[in-house]
């Protein structure tokens, strides 16, 4: 029923809304009649600990206050809206009230709590402004906070200039505050309510500073947690702002500017989490307040742990040998994914993609935001690397809370979603409620994470306020890090005390395998969990100093239990309340002299951890049930067996209209006996005219040494250009781990060479090596910036040309010919994007390097050259460009309309 409230309004008019009776079948409306007082009050539905009283002045200016317990926890705060044609921040006159009781039940994908279940009190009030325009205030209060919208029910286009919405909070509460950057990365600083423009590094204007969400403070006891959610690409993302000494802090919208969206329009959720701090590690209310999930059928979405190469040698995913360095770790200790970072080559990733499937892990791949800005950049990239077999993508450097950036958001999730996609979102904003809508977003950064270095008071916070509100992509467990400011144990805690879908593992292969302690857990580590419990600590100091966090997390029937400390050593206490009933069989890591110590006990819930930790240290626990003959409480590490697929031929050549056969081969060498077996040729991805023939062979149960044997005929597509293309032969088999893990899929590719013939464009070829000065080589568009696919019409000279190569020199790209081709012709020059600046010159070259053909010097604003080139004989051509000697700044190259002639 909340359905009626979100911005995407379905079937009835916000208009309506404010106009009649709520036509909902669980909550009629309220039947007193409008008190004559100017507050009103919401009542959680228990109606015990939270209320909002809502109040109207005589200025007709509207005020918000939060108590708990009868006890004053916001004070009253401004509300309203301006708009370009209404100012409904004063004037407002009351005009009814209705109210429901909302339920919302859901399922996660990833988080905290899988399953959901929320009722919150709705009360929505309708005003009217001095020149008659109806403004819609609807507040909701759950068990674990108050929340508040705006609905206007203006037709057409309506931009919101600013809003009044303002939280009160006294001077004096405590306040982790964290200055507001887009990113998200800063630090966060303890301080007050009213002293908090001293954080630093501070954004500030005069004596207004800016604070991202979310942020915390304490008062009188209960905590509160301001964010925002329900925003999307209607509207932008907000901070706070805060003048010094103020108890005030203020919506600000991003950039201080306008949004403006068809109305009607419901604004984003101004959020308070209120309560004692396990109701605010428990809380919800962000997914709860959001719309329901877009994506019918979830079951392709696989939360998980991956280890990651970057953060341990920032070079190393531009080498496909280290990656699968990185995929055998994975396979052997059964992780499900390996993240190919910053510097991965498309001429390699689909054979790493191969490999590593075989062994039963999937490949999540780094893209730079700048690569698929576009919807054209997104058509392009994004079903390619689908199949390609990747499962997810990481997306980094959006770096804004902006309404065009909302938009791409919106853009990029519906895209993702279509084609089964994963994914992670980088440089980012907070999730406010992301999760729920679209389940495939695994985790989101907007955290100043250990690849800013280690910190272990930033730990403790970040557990107490960014960590609440969604999954948060920090990639702990850097242990073999030079320098490392934290213990063994405290970073093996940080997965457990972090939430993230996908859990990005810090180090490398040779750090990991040097403690084998450490190992052992992470194989048994989820990422995902039934129920999460704040065991012990808070954000403020110990009395001793020190500051510490004990979160426990459950999956299944196992309960995982992270604690870390800031400052020196001490003893941290977990009393185990939290595990119910009957004997508990309990593993306990800690420090101990550098190193990491196991230990195994039995325990009850009135039983309490004792874990002496070092300085900055930590520990994790694994408790399960105490069961006879029980000596630990690991599930047995299940990997893809070695299996071997052999293709007869590898490679055959075949022009248009002609037809190859293909044979397969697959064994299980030794080992148990596969089940679910199916073997074929993945039709889908052949290219269009394309056909193969042939059945699929398919095996309930394929013992080891026993052949399973397949044939197959393929038709080459009539109009099919010149080049190489992959023919896919895919063996499936029921994961050996069982439950509900994917198949493992085993692929070979035949390589199908499809003669040159005719005119050939170099744009449509595939590129055996390539180099760029400045983003990728860009087909059929000028070099641009750099991202990929992102230039424009290749345009020399006012003369444009619908084909091409877009470079920036220094460039070159190889090009096979297979010896078929007697003339190149291209009409060269510099771009006229760069506006009449840059130099380069351009060269043909041939097998071993031999120049073929060059140019003098180009610059901007010169006419296109001519540039044709004999090329019989050679089976591998280079297009180079070279900076024209005032470096390769604006030296963007284009080679238009570059085309071949090649034998029929």
């Amino acid at each position: 029923m909340r359905e009626r409230f979100r911005r995407a309004v379905s079937g009835v008019a916000l208009s309506a809304l404010l106009g009649s009776g709520l036509a909902v079948a669980a909550a009629a409306p309220s039947t007193a009649a409008p008190r004559p007082a100017n507050t009103w009050t919401v009542n959680e539905p228990g109606r015990s600990a939270l209320s909002a009283e809502l109040g109207l002045d005589p200025s007709g200016e509207l005020r918000l206050a939060v108590d708990r317990g009868g006890a004053p926890v916001l004070l009253p705060g401004r509300l309203g809206i301006r708009t370009a044609s209404h100012d409904l921040t004063k004037g407002l006159r009351f005009v009814k009230r209705r109210e429901r009781t909302v339920h919302e039940s859901y399922r996660m994908t990833t988080g905290k709590q899988l399953r959901r279940s929320a009722t919150m009190r709705e009360s929505t009030f309708t005003f009217r402004g001095a020149d008659g325009a109806r403004l819609g205030v609807v507040v909701r209060v759950s068990d674990d906070g108050v929340a508040y919208r705006y609905l206007l029910d203006d037709r057409g286009p309506v931009t919101v200039e600013r809003e009044a919405s303002t939280f009160e909070v006294p001077t004096d509460a405590r306040a982790w505050v964290q200055p507001y950057v887009t990113s998200y990365e800063t630090e966060r600083t303890e301080t007050t309510a009213g002293a908090a423009n001293e954080a630093r590094p501070g954004t500030c204007t005069g004596d207004t500073c800016s604070f991202g969400y979310p942020t915390l403070f304490e008062v009188g006891g209960t905590y509160v947690l301001l964010t925002e959610a329900d925003v999307d690409g209607r509207y932008s993302g907000s901070h706070l702002d805060h003048a010094d000494g103020t108890s005030a802090y203020s919506v600000a919208l991003a950039d201080g500017a306008p949004v403006t969206s068809d109305g009607p329009l419901a604004t984003p959720w101004r959020t308070a989490i209120v309560g004692s701090l396990d109701t605010l590690v428990a809380s919800t209310l962000v997914d709860d307040l959001a719309p329901p999930s877009k994506v019918e059928d979830t079951s392709w979405i696989r939360p998980g742990v991956d280890d990651w190469s970057w953060l341990s040698d920032g070079s190393s995913p531009g080498d496909y040998n280290r990656q699968r360095d990185f995929v055998d770790y994975a396979a052997e200790h059964g992780l499900q994914y390996t993240l190919v970072d910053a510097g991965w080559q498309a001429s390699w990733v689909p054979e790493l993609v191969r490999y590593a499937r075989a062994k039963g892990v999937d490949v999540i791949l780094w893209f730079d935001w700048n690569d698929l800005k576009t919807q054209q950049q997104r058509d392009a990239w994004l079903p390619k690397v689908k199949a390609w077999g990747v499962a997810g993508v990481k997306v980094d450097y959006m770096y804004s809370d902006s309404q065009s950036t909302f938009q791409w958001y919106d853009a990029i999730l519906r895209d993702t979603a279509r084609l089964k996609l994963m994914i992670d979102f980088h440089g980012a904003t907070i999730p406010r409620g992301l999760q729920r809508t679209w389940p495939q977003v695994m985790s989101v950064e907007a955290v100043r994470g250990e690849e800013n270095g280690q910190h272990s008071t930033r730990d403790i916070f970040l557990a107490f306020t960014r960590n609440i509100v969604g999954s948060m992509d920090y990639t702990p467990t850097w242990f073999s890090r030079p320098n490392r400011q934290d213990s063994l144990g405290h970073e093996l805690a940080l997965p457990v005390v972090f939430e993230s879908g996908w859990t990005s593992l810090g180090d490398n292969p040779e750090g990991f395998a040097a403690h084998p302690v450490a190992e052992r857990f992470l194989e048994q580590l989820p990422t995902t969990w039934d129920e999460t419990r704040l065991v012990a600590g808070g954000p403020g100091a110990q009395p001793a100093g020190d500051r510490q966090a004990v979160i426990a997390r459950r999956s299944g029937h196992r309960w995982f239990v992270g604690g870390i400390l800031a400052g020196a050593s001490d003893t941290m206490k977990a009393p185990l309340g939290f595990l119910g009933k009957g004997t508990w069989l309990v593993e306990t890591i800690g420090d101990s002299g550098g190193r990491l110590r196991r230990t195994v006990r039995t325990v009850t819930a009135a039983d309490t951890l004792a874990v002496p930790a070092a300085a900055d240290g930590g520990f994790v626990a694994l408790a399960c049930p105490a069961t006879r003959g029980r000596t630990d409480c690991a599930d047995p590490v299940v990997t893809a067996p070695a299996t071997s697929l052999t293709l007869d031929p590898a490679a055959v050549t075949a022009g248009p209209g002609q037809r190859a056969g293909i044979g397969a081969t697959f064994t299980l060498p030794e080992g148990a006996a596969l089940h679910k077996v199916r073997m074929t040729v993945d039709r889908d991805r052949l290219p269009a005219g394309w056909t193969a023939t042939g059945r699929d062979v398919r095996a309930g149960t394929l013992p080891a040494g026993r052949a399973l044997d397949g044939h197959w005929t393929v038709t080459v597509g009539k109009d099919q250009p010149g080049g190489e293309v992959d023919v896919p032969v895919v063996v499936t088999y029921a994961d050996p781990a069982g439950g509900k893990a994917p198949p493992i899929h085993v692929e070979k590719v035949v390589k199908v060479s499809v003669p040159l013939h005719g005119t050939v464009y170099a744009s449509d070829q595939p590129f055996l090596t390539e180099t760029n000065g400045y983003g990728p080589v860009e087909r059929d568009q000028s070099n641009g910036e750099a991202g990929g696919q992102d230039g424009h019409p290749l345009t020399v000279g006012g003369a444009v040309y619908a084909k091409g190569l877009g470079m920036n020199a220094p460039a070159q790209v190889r090009i096979d010919l297979q010896g078929r081709c007697t003339r190149f012709e291209a009409r060269v020059g510099v771009d006229d994007e760069t506006k009449g600046q840059g130099s380069v010159t351009f060269t043909v070259l041939g097998d071993d390097g031999r120049q073929l053909a060059a140019t003098g010097v180009l610059r901007g604003g010169d006419s296109a050259v001519d540039l044709t080139v004999d090329v019989t004989g050679v089976h591998t051509l280079g297009l180079a460009v070279g900076d024209g000697g005032d470096n390769k700044n604006y030296d963007h190259a284009d080679w238009g309309l570059a085309r071949l002639t090649c034998a029929n």
